[in-house]
């Protein structure tokens, strides 16, 4: 009987090792796994390689694991907003490194991952500094840029429900990174909502199929009166 159910954040995450890279979901909030994060930051894992849309902000999720010292590097297409403060002063002291990748190649890149290519030719970036020493070439009079694809130890995901199969959907835009890191990570971990039972998941509607998510964590969102 297959069962990825996860008892706890703790023990889905029990495996992280040292030096690990991980890919976390989310655009801003939406779809941020922040229990996850907070259950690495608990588990004392460090020297680790963040793969994400952001660089943190505030003081929880990706910028919690920048303040205690955990992340090595960053790969991501936004590294700074308004409350990013405490990427701002790793970076800036040169504790933590950066590797700037736009948007939709970040996007590309993972995808490629989880598809299996080898590489892919993007138009973004041409003629830029984030072009500089890679290939290049000129396909039906348009000149792109070679790209590697971006590989994960472990993808930290949210996701709005899923079964003990796997099988995850999601809440509107919190959909956002969360399919293509799952297929792009050696070990994905789904922080979801709501567990049910195995067929009450549409099967029309599932966006990741369970083959590619090892495991399934509940976390019960927070009552209004209990978040205050």
């Amino acid at each position: 009987m297959i069962d990825k159910i996860s008892p706890s954040l703790g023990q889905a995450v029990a495996d992280l090792h040292d030096g690990a890279s991980i890919m976390i979901s989310g655009f801003g909030d939406a779809g941020a796994p922040h229990e996850l994060m907070e259950a690495v930051i608990a588990h004392g894992a460090t020297d680790l390689t963040i793969i994400s849309n952001n660089a943190g902000a505030g003081e929880t999720g990706i910028a919690a694991l920048i303040k205690a010292n955990r992340v090595r590097k960053v790969i991501c297409s936004f590294p700074r907003q308004a409350t990013s403060h405490h990427f701002d002063a790793r970076y800036r002291a040169g504790e933590i490194e950066l590797e700037l990748v736009p948007q939709g190649n970040l996007a590309a890149r993972i995808q490629a991952a989880g598809s299996g290519l080898g590489a892919v030719f993007t138009p973004t970036g041409y003629g830029t500094l984030l072009a500089e020493g890679k290939e290049t070439r000129e396909i039906d009079g348009r000149n792109y840029v070679l790209e590697y694809p971006i590989h994960a130890d472990f993808a930290l995901i949210k996701a709005r429900a899923g079964d003990r199969w796997g099988n995850l959907v999601y809440r509107k835009v919190a959909r956002n990174f969360g399919p293509i890191m799952a297929m792009a990570a050696k070990t994905t971990i789904a922080q979801v909502t709501e567990i049910v039972e195995l067929g009450a998941l549409d099967p029309e509607i599932v966006v990741t199929p369970g083959i590619f998510v090892n495991r399934v964590v509940q976390v019960a969102p927070l009552s209004v009166a209990a978040a205050a």
